[in-house]
């Protein structure tokens, strides 16, 4: 029984940005639980090269090559893996972006590509899945948000107003599309050891060991460290629970 609870024989999920990092390690976790795997992303030969990795442990995979700023191609997202796969059960938005400046520094145009690329971005895909969805009798939203989405930091104002607006964007469609049987949470991350964080630490004096001097668990996040939380929230595990933000950070959040 609690196997059948978690498994994703037959479903079919979106991944943006999933060709690395935290999209990589919610994919990787959901292809172990049987579902097929659609990678979305700009670079098309990362996207194909997580595909190959995916395809091993004998699921479907494929790459999609998607800027999800661009509203079209989004469009074009969900109609070429609803014409691979004939539906769609599951969408992660991952896709994201920071610019490290604090307020008074960054510019409008760089605010603007922060704010359409983590969180308008989330919306038009979410809506985009909808009505396939909707058909279906139900599906799962996954948005990923940041412990920032809880917190600011001087030196990411634009990023955190997008993973701040990712929560309440969530918790709206949660209620919209509760009657449709789609339930939305969000996912907030911590320091976890990325492309994206790597150039934090190289962008912020001292942040590696401030990061670990908070951290209860003791060390920083790792990719692999989302494949549980991606399943639960993918699966029937997860089907009274909608509308939640829940941190995956080591304690980060929670240290006083």
């Amino acid at each position: 029984m609690t196997k059948a609870l978690f498994d994703l024989t037959g479903r079919v999920a979106i991944v943006t940005g999933g060709n690395g990092g935290i999209g990589l390690g919610m994919a990787r976790g959901l292809a172990a639980a049987g579902a097929s795997i659609v990678i979305a992303g700009r670079n098309q030969a990362k996207s194909e090269a997580a595909v190959t990795e995916l395809a091993t442990s004998g699921v479907k995979a494929i790459a999609l090559t998607v800027d999800v700023n661009d509203t079209r191609s989004v469009k074009a997202m969900v109609a070429d893996t609803l014409k691979a796969f004939g539906r769609i059960d599951i969408l992660i938005n991952n896709a994201g972006i920071n610019i490290r400046k604090p307020p008074q520094e960054i510019a409008l145009e760089e605010w603007n590509e922060v704010i359409q690329t983590n969180l308008t971005s989330a919306f038009v895909a979410s809506q985009a899945v909808h009505p396939a969805m909707k058909e279906s009798g139900g599906g799962k939203i996954i948005n990923i948000g940041s412990m920032l989405s809880i917190f600011g930091a001087s030196f990411a104002p634009a990023y955190g107003a997008s993973k701040g607006g990712i929560v309440q964007f969530t918790r709206s469609c949660a209620i919209a599309w509760a009657p449709d049987n789609i339930q939305c949470n969000a996912v907030l991350p911590g320091w976890i050891d990325t492309e994206l964080t790597q150039n934090a630490r190289r962008e912020v004096d001292g942040l590696y060991d401030k990061v670990l001097a908070r951290s209860p668990s003791g060390r920083w996040g790792a990719p692999g460290d989302f494949a549980g939380i991606a399943v639960f929230l993918a699966s029937r595990a997860s089907d009274f629970v909608t509308g939640a933000a829940i941190p995956v950070d080591g304690g980060f959040s929670v240290q006083g």
